[in-house]
């Protein structure tokens, strides 16, 4: 991951976990409807924990991460359980996870770096595991007015991405328009895919 980027989110996670807006929406329902009931569902980028929170209200297993050390330990006090820190280049596991949680935080991937990172999240799911996640939509790719760096896709870049990464079925890309941290409206692509057999 960038490393100013990463640096931003530990220097500014207090205000971040402040602001967080769980993702009580259509997406995060759609995305629990592809699993079983009794899913283990991993989420990269918990941020806080709000995502974690309302999953685990809902009775799944769920493992939250983030990058950040200082933000997996607020999420840690909100949820009341150990909440790991994992870089995304640190992913390890093989066919673990029947679903995998990525809310706006694969967005910051190094584009030279987001397929050998979609790999190891495709490694990680049982076979038809379901996987979501988001990014900023654009040309190419740049840095906001925090100095956060975004890998800024097209829908097609992503979708070739996507492919070079491993076998995905009903790969389906959303878009829409979120109020982002720095308060600037941004398009959106919400990607959902399921690991193929």
């Amino acid at each position: 991951m960038d490393d100013a980027t990463l640096q931003f989110y530990r220097r500014n996670a207090e205000a971040y976990a402040q602001r967080e807006i769980t993702s009580r929406h259509a997406r995060l329902t759609k995305f629990l409807a592809l699993l079983p009931t009794d899913a283990a569902i991993l989420e990269l980028g918990c941020g806080a924990g709000g995502d974690a929170a309302e999953m685990i209200a809902r009775g799944y297993d769920v493992t939250p991460t983030d990058g950040s050390p200082e933000l997996a330990a607020l999420a840690s006090r909100k949820l009341g359980r150990p909440v790991a820190t994992l870089l995304f280049h640190d992913l390890d596991a093989v066919e673990v996870y029947d679903g995998i949680w990525a809310n706006a935080c694969l967005l910051h991937v190094p584009r030279e770096q987001l397929s050998g990172v979609l790999a190891l999240i495709h490694r990680a799911l049982k076979p038809g595991g379901a996987f979501y996640a988001s990014y900023k939509a654009g040309e190419s790719d740049g840095r906001d007015a925090l100095d956060r760096y975004y890998n800024y896709p097209t829908e097609d870049w992503l979708r070739e991405t996507y492919a070079q990464a491993g076998d995905w079925r009903d790969l389906s890309i959303e878009t829409g328009e979120v109020k982002a941290f720095d308060d600037a409206m941004a398009e959106m692509f919400f990607v959902f895919a399921c690991r193929g057999p």
